[in-house]
């Protein structure tokens, strides 16, 4: 299902939201706007929700700093407001809202513009171009457990914001993974780990190196499994199956240098 973050100081209008629109997204809300970037940057929404009039941050600062940010530059926004000039009408527009709605909202006219520009932007980021180019990896997780997980793979499809890699190993769609790009001859074998930290371990950094070999890209979120041919186990849980199981990543957030860049 896909997640919408709703931004707005009124309790009422959120759960108006989730109230309406519950049934369709998986709804994630706040009432402070300066945790806006941060949830979307962990949620990555298909679309965002927020108020122009918030107190301590307004909704066009907030438009400017989620379109300012490379991975959360291409999640639709709508703004839902009060305000019902049209010169704050096209003001959002000329900042890149994908829909305007004044309060009371119309909520059957919302539905259908959100999914609207959501499947669009679906099709949109299906429709990147990608390549068949074959490049080692080693990724490395912390599970919810608390257990460190690594491992040495590679993939054979990439794009300017993901990946494909196929593993053994039975990981969660949602994850993000530390990415490294690897030199062939640092791959002794396709291995997977995972490890408990003991009581006072410090965690190496992510944006450490494994090796002289290796090159840290960024972070990437698990958004699709597929299963492996003849595998039955439901898209988005663990394999069951023997087999390895295919991954689809995407980037959200890269501080280092990835193949197509």
């Amino acid at each position: 299902m896909e997640k919408l973050l709703v931004v707005d100081d009124d309790p009422a209008l959120r759960q108006l939201v989730r109230l309406n629109l519950g049934d369709a997204y998986e709804i994630v809300d706040t009432g402070e706007p300066d945790e806006a970037l941060a949830l979307a940057l962990e949620h990555q929404p298909g679309a965002i929700l927020l108020d122009l009039r918030m107190p301590g941050f307004s909704g066009f600062q907030l438009c400017q700093t989620l379109t300012s940010f490379c991975t959360t530059k291409t999640i639709p926004f709508f703004v839902v407001s009060g305000d019902a000039t049209q010169a704050t009408k096209d003001y959002c527009h000329a900042l890149g809202a994908a829909g305007y709605f004044q309060k009371p909202v119309d909520f059957d006219a919302l539905r259908a513009r959100l999914s609207q520009v959501v499947k669009g932007r679906e099709v949109v980021l299906r429709s990147e171009v990608r390549v068949n180019l074959h490049i080692p990896l080693k990724l490395r997780w912390t599970g919810p457990d608390g257990k460190l997980g690594e491992l040495a793979t590679a993939t054979d499809d990439v794009s300017i914001s993901g990946f494909l890699f196929a593993a053994d190993t039975a990981l969660e769609v949602g994850l993000v993974l530390d990415v490294y790009l690897t030199s062939i001859s640092s791959r002794h074998s396709e291995r997977s780990e995972e490890f408990p930290l003991s009581s006072g371990e410090e965690l190496r950094s992510p944006r450490a190196p494994f090796s002289d070999e290796e090159k840290y890209v960024g972070k990437a979120k698990i958004v699709r499994r597929e299963n492996a041919p003849g595998a039955s186990a439901q898209q988005g849980t663990p394999a069951q199956q023997g087999g390895p199981a295919q991954y689809g990543c995407r980037f959200v957030e890269k501080t280092g240098r990835w193949v197509l860049e």
